[in-house]
């Protein structure tokens, strides 16, 4: 695993234990990972990737092959940290967004088909069961739909200084935290038709997005003041709200557990690749485009 001093790494280390696995290495410039001893305390530890690298080539060496290869580090290693997976000889399970740059995308199938290795991306609302059921309802849906999407995930000052407050590393909110609701929205209501800014922020932005089936206006930020008054009421940071045609949906809850499920969709011959990640990363692409 690469990342695994970051956020989104305990839930990797869940899903690896919940599913009967082993982490037999991980990679951090950061050494604050005692989360380890929940979960692998007997996993070899890098802070340097090249000393990782070469672990992993004398563990390929010595007949010890590595299965998979989690991707938990920041947006703009995760092409480099897929490419050492794949000539590691292991799948790739890598968090969003693939890349930033759609066009890397075309590298990595070609390296992928050349090493028999398969790249997977962590799309984990595909398996939300309330998002499963909205797909089932609208999947064949002949009319279009107008929809509100609201996502405010409040972050403290911190977020700033961090990768994630570097667009170039991050590709800003779009990529941070909005790809898998646009990847799910497109999942459901067909190809994009077109998209357009009304207003933006580095911490909150809003949009249109026209979809085959549906009429999106999207709002995205990570800033406190953003939150509506009920949440603030209830103390909580974070926010999801989506209405189809004025009716609110509910998927508040489910959230837990979901990178399980993905492994476990892996693991059982699922899970979803290149070409399903291709057109949200296409479009948050050129959505930041936009912003230049």
């Amino acid at each position: 695993m690469t990342g695994v001093a970051g956020y989104i790494a305990p839930r990797h280390l869940k899903a690896i234990k919940d599913t009967g696995n082993e982490l037999v290495a991980a990679l951090d410039p950061h050494d604050a990972v005692g989360i380890l001893d929940q979960y692998f305390p007997n996993t070899d530890f890098f802070t340097e990737s090249e000393r990782f690298d070469r672990h992993l080539e004398k563990l390929k060496r010595n007949g010890k092959k590595i299965d998979y290869f989690s991707i938990c580090s920041p947006n703009y290693l995760h092409d480099a940290h897929i490419r050492m997976a794949l000539r590691t000889g292991a799948h790739a399970i890598c968090e969003k967004p693939l890349v930033l740059n759609p066009k890397n995308l075309d590298l990595l199938a070609e390296i992928e088909q050349e090493t028999n290795n398969r790249i997977y991306n962590v799309l984990q609302l595909r398996l939300h069961p309330a998002i499963i059921e909205l797909k089932k309802k609208y999947e064949n849906t002949t009319q279009k739909h107008d929809i509100q999407l609201t996502y405010i995930t409040s972050r403290g000052r911190w977020y700033d200084y961090s990768w994630k407050g570097n667009e170039e590393r991050s590709g800003g909110i779009l990529s941070n935290i909005g790809i898998h609701f646009f990847d799910m929205l497109i999942w459901i209501f067909g190809t994009v038709n077109n998209y357009d800014m009304i207003s933006q922020t580095p911490k909150t932005m809003r949009g249109n997005l026209d979809l085959k089936n549906a009429n999106i206006k999207w709002k995205l930020s990570v800033e406190d003041s953003e939150l509506p008054i009920e949440a603030k009421l209830k103390n909580q940071k974070t926010y999801r709200s989506i209405k189809i045609d004025n009716q609110e949906i509910e998927f508040s809850d489910g959230f837990t557990d979901l990178h399980t499920l993905v492994y476990k969709d892996i693991l059982s011959g699922g899970g979803f690749g290149i070409e399903d990640a291709k057109p949200a990363i296409s479009m948050v692409y050129h959505l930041r485009k936009i912003l230049k």
